[in-house]
């Protein structure tokens, strides 16, 4: 019973010794890893909007073009309304992966 209290009493104290002599000193600053992270997210964020924006203007133009010189054919007018639903749904896609991204963004920070 002495025994297992004295190996309690040794295993406590050299438990504090080894926390007291390996503790670390946080400093409050954002690592370096994380500010890389956020910087490198603003940046593919800024350019996918950038380039998804001028792809469905040329895509949804595209289609209007098409459908407006269609001359009564069904099949290019066909084409030409999926043309515009698909550049419409990619460029909502694209604003949600946007949304994703800062979101993300926001978590790394905090």
């Amino acid at each position: 019973m002495k025994r297992k209290k004295l190996l309690l009493m040794y295993t406590f104290i050299v438990s504090i010794i080894l926390f007291c002599t390996f503790n670390n000193i946080v400093y409050a600053a954002d690592p370096k890893l994380v500010s890389t992270l956020t910087g490198a997210f603003t940046k593919i964020e800024g350019y996918i909007v950038k380039i998804a924006t001028s792809f469905a203007a040329v895509a949804l133009a595209t289609g209007l073009l098409m459908r407006k010189f269609s001359l009564g054919d069904e099949k290019k007018i066909y084409r030409a309304n999926n043309l515009i639903k698909g550049s419409i749904t990619s460029y909502v896609l694209i604003l949600c992966i946007d949304l994703i991204l800062s979101l993300i963004s926001t978590v790394l920070t905090t």
